[in-house]
């Protein structure tokens, strides 16, 4: 092989530049996917656990009459 099919293999300067932005942005973009992703999963297991926790109807009562309205 000749030296000018060897350069033309092997990306410039400029192109590995990118090449290294790229992977830079790529890894940027997963991360925040996977953050947000464990948001989600935190949030779904708070409302799951709200939704999922028995009321108390006495607590009801005790509300109503803290804030001065006439119970049920």
């Amino acid at each position: 092989m000749t030296t000018a099919t060897l350069r033309l293999a092997t990306p410039t300067p400029f192109e590995r530049v990118l090449q290294s932005v790229a992977r830079g942005l790529s890894q940027h973009v997963e991360r925040r996917v996977a953050a947000r992703a464990a948001r989600r999963e935190i949030a779904f297991d708070m409302l799951r656990e709200q939704q999922a926790r028995r009321h108390d109807p006495r607590e009801v009562e005790h509300l109503l009459a803290s804030a001065g309205l006439p119970r049920r």
